[in-house]
C-alpha cells in the first residue's frame, strides 16, 4: 500500500471512528432527560452490552463540552461512567460515590456528618453505591434537582407521574398501605411518624398539605421565608448527612428550601438537644411578630424568635398530633 493510500485509509478510519462515536451517544441526551444507555446504544445496539468503554470513547475527548464533568471524569477515568449511564446491558457495579464525595463533588449533595438516609434505623453507615441508586436510577445529573426527573420512580396508590414535589416520593414509602416491596416498614409504636406519614402529612399536620394562616403567635415567620406554602420534608430532615437524629437537618443549607439564600447559605447551624429542644430548627424559619416568654432569648444559633427556649418542643409540637402547629 503506498504513503499515499495509507494517509486517505487512516483519516477515512479516524472520520468514521468520530461519526461513530455521535451516533452511539444519540440515546445520551440532556435534551430528554435520558442518560442512562439503552439497548440502541451504536445507533443499531453494536455497543449494547460492552463492558469497555475504550473501546469506543478516547477518555480525553469525553465530556469535551462539559468542563465541570470532564474535570472530574479526567481525574476518575473511566469508572465514572457506569453512576450516570447505567451498566450498558452488563453486570457492571454502577458507581456514585466515586464522584459524589467530599473531594469531588462535596455539596452535591451535602455530605458531612454520619446520620443520612441508609435504609438502617439502627446504624450510623456511610452512603454506598447501592443506598444511592434506591432513590436516584435514572438521574440526568444537570446539577438541577428535579424531582419529577432526579428522583426513581416508585408505585403510588394515586399513580401520581411525575412527582410535583420531592414530599410525593417520600410518601410512596412512608405510608400505611402501599408501601414499596423490599423497603416495608412495621410502626415501632402507635401513631409511627415512620408509616404514619402519608396521612399526617395530608390531614393533619400543617406543616403539609393544611397550610398555615399566620395568625398564631407561632406561626410568625421570618420576612425572607416564602410563605404560606407547604414545607418539604428535606426542608427538616437530611437524607444526606447529618449529626442530628431523626435525620433533621444540622444547618440551613441541608434543606430549608423556603429561606433566602442570603441566610440559608450562611449557613445558620442547628443543633437539636437531648431534651427535645428543636428551637434552633424551629427559629430558623419562624420568628414572633409579638414577643412573648423567651422569645427574644439566642436559641444559640444566632437566632431569636421563639419561645420556651431550652425546654422540650415535643410536649406540644409532634408530628401528626393536632396540636399546636405540628413540627
Amino acid at each position: 500500500m503506498s504513503k499515499k493510500l495509507l494517509c486517505i485509509f487512516i483519516v477515512l478510519f479516524a472520520g468514521l471512528n468520530i461519526i461513530s462515536q455521535v451516533v452511539m451517544a444519540r440515546d445520551v441526551s440532556l435534551a430528554n432527560n435520558q442518560i442512562l444507555l439503552t439497548p440502541t446504544h451504536g445507533g443499531d445496539g453494536s455497543a449494547w452490552g460492552q463492558s469497555k468503554c475504550s473501546n469506543c470513547h478516547v477518555l480525553r475527548n469525553i465530556h469535551a463540552t462539559a468542563p465541570d464533568i470532564k474535570g472530574i471524569t479526567q481525574d476518575v477515568g473511566y469508572s465514572s461512567c457506569t453512576g450516570c449511564h447505567g451498566q450498558n446491558g452488563t453486570s457492571a457495579q454502577r458507581q456514585c460515590t466515586v464522584c459524589h464525595n467530599s473531594d469531588r463533588l462535596p455539596k452535591s449533595p451535602l455530605q458531612h456528618a454520619e446520620k443520612n438516609h441508609n435504609f438502617t434505623l439502627a446504624e450510623d453507615t456511610k452512603l454506598n453505591d447501592a443506598n444511592c441508586l434506591v432513590c436516584h436510577d435514572a438521574s440526568d445529573m444537570d446539577g438541577d434537582f428535579e424531582p419529577a426527573v432526579d428522583l426513581k420512580h416508585f408505585k403510588s396508590s394515586e399513580a401520581e407521574m411525575p412527582y410535583r414535589s420531592g414530599t410525593e416520593f417520600c410518601l410512596s414509602c412512608h405510608n400505611e398501605s402501599h408501601q414499596q416491596t423490599g423497603f416495608e416498614m412495621e410502626p415501632r409504636f402507635l401513631r409511627d411518624p415512620l408509616v404514619m406519614m402519608e396521612k399526617n402529612y395530608k390531614f393533619i399536620d400543617v406543616h403539609g398539605t393544611i397550610k398555615g394562616t399566620g395568625e398564631r403567635t407561632y406561626s410568625g415567620l421570618r420576612s425572607d421565608y416564602e410563605y404560606p406554602s407547604v414545607v418539604e420534608c428535606t426542608d427538616c430532615h437530611a437524607m444526606h448527612g447529618t449529626h442530628n437524629e431523626k435525620l433533621i437537618v444540622d444547618r440551613t443549607d441541608a434543606g430549608m428550601s423556603k429561606l433566602s439564600a442570603s441566610l440559608r447559605l450562611q449557613p445558620v447551624l442547628i443543633d437539636v438537644k437531648q431534651n427535645g429542644d428543636y428551637s434552633q430548627l424551629c427559629v430558623s424559619c419562624h420568628q414572633m411578630q409579638d414577643i412573648v416568654e423567651q422569645g427574644a432569648q439566642d436559641t444559640g444559633n444566632g437566632l431569636s424568635g421563639v419561645h420556651q427556649v431550652g425546654t422540650d418542643c415535643r410536649e406540644c409540637h409532634v408530628h401528626g398530633m393536632a396540636v399546636q402547629t405540628g413540627l
